[in-house]
């Protein structure tokens, strides 16, 4: 063998050198390994390595030596050949499709396969290819089937009482190790689970200077508080305010009750927190309390009620960037934090102000439910309030787990749970946190063991600091929204899915009422054999399931902060729209119980079955399911409340030079690319992937391009046009008396109604501008 390589370096004729080895491959092959070199100190350390090492031999050979020659020649092009052909005897396909290749990956990522070395020879051979097909689509109806065989009660009681703890407050040890429990449950579903840390300010009471009312003679100090309230010590008169609706106080001044220095009392309902002390502050009143009457919530007489007042979500002291440690960001306030204290009492507390608060006797509107109590007006006795809440810097941990997809992993479904709560927070907390982990579960085992190829992907997260304003989702959108603002498809909120039994209700984006629609044709009602669409009303579901999204929705930041499609829904007792034991220490296994006849586990599968559905539809389907055809009718209504405002400023003489055509010119074009976009689906191939991805990245547009570009999010986060709060929304515009705020917020919403027009059109060359 020497004499065939001085051979065979003779006839190349160079003064380089070859290091051939054998070396044993991983799965067991031996194959050809070169090394080339022109040091000669390379050529000793491959001899002593094992493999022989020369330099080429003199031209002049006899004959015999091209005998050795051609011999070689042969032997290393036989060899060479035989090689190739082993370490490339899988077949492969070339040509396969994008959801064959995708496929392939990940039936095999989980053991990786080694690579082995390619022979090099004189003469290179490329392995014959061999198409292989692709891996058939699971139809939607067996999918759905899986799925529903894999949600049962059995597996949400076990989990449920996992997840049942006494105490779960947000940057607790408690709330820490449910976060651990969960990464460690997605890591063993093979999630690639993740955690974002974020450090924030959260108002807590101070254990040494408690929060004190007194009212006379008489001193409270409630257990209860709401965070974010303002700090100190105010006296006024007191005035019982009924909800806090700004009618109810429009009402009082009606009734000369001077609202300007005074103290409000309220009872919770009807708004939130938040929304009660902005309206109360926002008529010259100096403190604020709040208390559960008995006739909307039947509580024991000394339950302490828990919130709080920001009026807005996240971090209020980072608003609008995220709470990272490294952040380096000056001092910022949030526009929602109140100027004014606020405090919870007790029923009983409440009671006993009432007896003696004097003044005018209220209306029937304004009456509770205190047997033998005369509920009047106020207005002339005093009563102090002195709130000592502190801020306490707390690190929190969110916690992710994906499935990713097979044709557009890039592409993701968000489903969230928040894990913590004021107090045991059954229905809060751990029935959501139950429902993210049982889908999770399902969903792998589909993907895993069923044959299930989702095209897109799911990410499961579990947010921490939901009692305190949304803070651990918000933080996080904040953090990566350049990230996932063009990704994120909707977001599934599994918070309050189930309240109670006997009825349903949900809050969405206008882009997600078809797909609500028919997941409720295709969920099995928990009443019977029946749909969750037979138990709302066939005829009017819109009127009798749909309910506006609520600011302290956890899924309100993803739809008017972010501009992402999104989602909450609840089953409920019938003739109720909140869970009464929210925020309280009684939202405990037992109430819930009680509210769902004790079948709490057969209604979180059937939760469970829901929100999977819809989350598994988005990513199944070559097209997205997001109707921009239903967001038509929205924009219709909002636009013509501003028509019928000005039209009526105009005939008034209030408002001039002003017109509303432009705002009614961006609402056709808008129209006219909802209408393109419903044509282009019609004529359009939808087993075409690529043709279905240029679709779905026009309706993608539409939710973000909604939020407005012309605010900050320091000021007015909620930045949706439609959807959103604060003077740049349509809603606003409708209502507003200032004619200069008018004038200016009629043209910024008109041209951003137009550039999500313009976006939905997709090409530049398709775009119409009417205005």
């Amino acid at each position: 063998m020497d004499r065939i390589r001085s051979a065979f370096n003779s006839m190349i004729k160079s003064e380089r050198y070859s290091r051939f080895t054998l070396q044993p491959a991983e799965d067991g092959e031996r194959h050809v390994e070169v090394k080339l070199s022109d040091d000669a100190t390379e050529a000793e350390d491959g001899q002593a390595g094992g493999s022989p090492s020369f330099r080429p031999a003199p031209p002049h050979q006899s004959r015999r030596t091209l005998y050795f020659l051609i011999l070689g020649t042969l032997l290393i092009f036989i060899t060479g050949y035989l090689v190739g052909f082993i370490s490339h005897r899988k077949p492969y396909a070339a040509t396969a499709s994008c959801d064959t290749q995708l496929a392939t990956e990940n039936l095999t990522r989980k053991t990786p396969t080694a690579v082995a070395p390619t022979a090099v020879a004189p003469t290179a051979v490329t392995p014959a290819v061999i198409p292989v097909a692709p891996a058939a689509q699971m139809d939607w109806a067996d999918v759905a089937e899986l799925l529903t065989q894999k949600l049962t009660s059995q597996a949400f009681d076990k989990t449920l009482s996992e997840f049942d703890k006494p105490k779960r407050s947000a940057g607790s040890e408690e709330d820490m190790s449910q976060g651990n429990r969960i990464f460690a449950d997605f890591k063993k579903l093979e999630m690639d689970p993740w955690t974002d840390i974020h450090y924030i300010q959260l108002q807590k009471p101070d254990s040494t200077r408690p929060n004190r009312v007194t009212f006379g003679s008489d001193v409270f100090e409630p257990a209860g508080y709401l965070a974010y309230s303002a700090t100190g010590n105010v006296q006024g008169k007191l005035v019982y305010g009924n909800y806090g609706l700004q009618k109810d106080l429009d009402f009082l001044q009606k009734q000369n009750i001077e609202l300007k220095g005074s103290v409000v009392l309220l009872r919770a309902g009807k708004i939130s927190f938040a929304e009660q002390v902005d309206n109360a502050a926002k008529n010259g009143a100096s403190a604020v309390l709040i208390y559960p009457d008995i006739q909307d919530f039947n509580y024991v007489a000394e339950t302490a009620l828990y919130g709080h007042v920001h009026l807005g979500s996240g971090d209020p002291y980072t608003p609008g960037f995220p709470s990272f440690n490294q952040t380096l960001f000056p001092p910022t306030q949030s526009s929602g934090l109140p100027k004014i204290p606020a405090q919870t009492i007790t029923a009983g507390m409440a009671s006993t102000i009432l007896q003696r608060i004097g003044g005018p006797v209220a209306d029937a509107g304004f009456k509770g439910g205190f047997d033998g109590l005369t509920y009047k007006l106020g207005g002339s006795e005093n009563i102090t309030v002195e709130v000592n809440n502190v801020l306490v810097n707390t690190e929190i941990h969110n916690v992710f787990g994906v499935i990713k997809g097979f044709t557009d992993p890039d592409r993701f479904v968000v489903l969230g749970a928040q894990r913590d709560a004021w107090g045991r927070g059954y229905a809060r907390a751990a029935v959501g946190t139950s429902v993210l982990l049982e889908l999770a579960k399902a969903v792998h085992e589909m993907v895993e063991k069923d044959g299930f190829r989702p095209r897109r992907s799911l990410v499961f997260a579990s947010w921490s600091a939901g009692e305190y304003g949304s803070v651990g989702a918000t933080e996080w959108l904040e953090g990566y929204m350049s990230s996932i603002d063009k990704s994120v498809l909707t977001y599934i909120n599994l918070d309050g899915v189930v309240m109670g039994r006997g009825s349903f209700i949900a809050s969405a984006s206008p882009l997600l009422y078809s797909l609500l629609e028919s997941t409720m044709k295709q969920v099995k009602s928990p009443l019977g054999p029946s749909s969750v669409f037979d138990l709302v009303g066939k005829t009017a579901w819109q009127a009798n399931a749909l309910r506006p999204m609520s600011a302290d929705d956890s899924a309100y930041p993803f739809l008017a902060f972010s501009g992402i499609p999104s989602v909450s829904f609840h089953f409920i007792s019938p003739n109720t729209e909140t869970y009464m034991y929210y925020g309280t220490n009684l939202d405990n296994l037992d109430h819930l119980n009680y509210q769902t006849s004790h079948r709490t586990g057969e209604m979180a599968a059937s939760a469970a079955q829901f929100a999977g559905r819809m989350a598994l539809r988005l990513v199944h389907d070559h097209l997205l399911r997001l109707d921009v055809s239903q967001y038509s009718n929205v924009v219709t209504m909002a636009v013509k409340r501003v028509d019928n405002r000005i039209n009526q400023l105009k005939m008034s003489g209030q408002l001039k030079e002003v017109s509303p055509s432009w705002l009614s010119d961006a609402r056709g074009s808008f129209k006219r690319a909802a209408d393109g976009i419903s044509n282009s689906i019609q004529n359009t191939d939808l087993s075409d992937k690529e043709a279905c991805r240029i679709l779905n990245d026009r309706i993608m547009r539409v939710e973000h391009t909604l939020l407005s570009p012309y605010v900050s999010p320091i000021d007015a986060p909620f930045r949706h046009i439609l959807l959103g709060r604060g003077s740049h929304t349509l809603a606003s515009i409708a209502e507003t008396d200032d004619m200069e705020q008018l004038h200016t917020e009629l043209a910024l919403a008109t041209w951003s109604l137009q550039g999500c027009a313009n976006a939905m059109m997709g090409d530049i060359w398709d775009i119409d501008n009417r205005i």
